[in-house]
């Protein structure tokens, strides 16, 4: 078998390239490797390999950098997509696409599932949405697979560098006191299991859209909290003013996603937030040590 992960040097791209190693050929294209915004580029790429899956998790991922250039957002996340989706068609091959939970506005206040109708508030999201449709009605034999609030081992150079995890034990011991957002309610996702979902997804043959996070949620604060707690830190964690850290784009204040798909098909992997967080760090831990 035969595995082509597009983004590959990014934060979940990483995880993923590991995960199929085991059992596959694994191709590891980065941006230099291929162009997914020009269809010449995606061609070239996939038919030198001719893989049989290829997992897309490619993509203008800052918020505020798709609002700026909505048409680069428009050429990557829409326009990429559809190139892809072409290619792995002509090719025979399964197309997995990691989409978002800011396909929502969040004002549902409960867990999205996936026949909920979008409504995104942002370009980003707009954009992800437009390349999810692209990927469902072109290539008959996809997996578009929404998560949320990504982080893992690897840098999220989109965001800076850092995962959040990692953001918060920094400053926590720099500073002894951390103000995080409680307005905002996600389901933190490790991409190591989203990685070994995809996997097990991969298996499966009931294609189409699926919610990919890990279960029950929480507000940053709440994460910031566990995130503490797990670590044996001892840092003063407050709640930010509504307007002490305002968004220069709007975001869904609550962007919860059901698995409801991946249970129904009896393919969930996925444990509690608290419990990957736990996985997370102590493998970190086992890094470091």
């Amino acid at each position: 078998m035969r595995v082509a992960v597009v983004g590959a040097n990014g934060q979940l791209g990483t995880d993923l390239v590991q995960v199929f190693a085991d059992g596959a050929e694994v191709y590891a294209l980065n941006h230099t490797d291929v162009e997914i915004a020009s269809l010449d580029s995606v061609t070239q790429s996939l038919n030198r390999f001719a893989p049989s899956i290829v997992v897309n998790t490619s993509a203008m991922h800052n918020v505020e950098n798709c609002e700026a250039d909505p048409e680069q957002a428009f050429a990557v996340n829409a326009l990429g997509c559809r190139n892809l989706a072409l290619v792995t068609r002509d090719l025979g091959a399964l197309l997995v696409h990691i989409s978002t939970d800011y396909v929502f506005d969040g004002g549902k206040r409960e867990p999205y599932v996936e026949e909920d109708t979008p409504l995104p508030l942002n370009v980003y999201g707009n954009s992800k949405l437009a390349g999810e449709g692209f990927v469902r009605s072109i290539n008959p034999r996809h997996f578009v697979c929404r998560t949320s609030a990504l982080y893992g081992r690897s840098p999220c150079r989109a965001k800076g560098g850092r995962n959040f995890v990692e953001l918060m034990i920094k400053l926590g011991r720099e500073r002894g006191s951390v103000r995080v957002v409680d307005t905002e309610v996600v389901s933190p996702t490790s991409t190591l299991q989203l990685a070994l979902q995809v996997k097990s997804l991969c298996d499966c043959t009931e294609y189409g859209l699926y919610h990919a996070t890990s279960e029950g949620a929480c507000s940053w604060y709440e994460f910031a909290l566990e995130i503490f707690a797990q670590s044996n830190l001892d840092v003063n964690v407050q709640r930010a003013d509504p307007n002490e850290f305002p968004a220069k784009v709007p975001r869904p204040k609550y962007s919860v996603l059901e698995n409801r798909r991946l249970k129904r098909c009896g393919v969930n992997k996925f444990t509690r937030w608290e419990d990957s967080l736990r996985e997370y760090l102590a493998q970190s831990c086992a890094l470091v040590s």
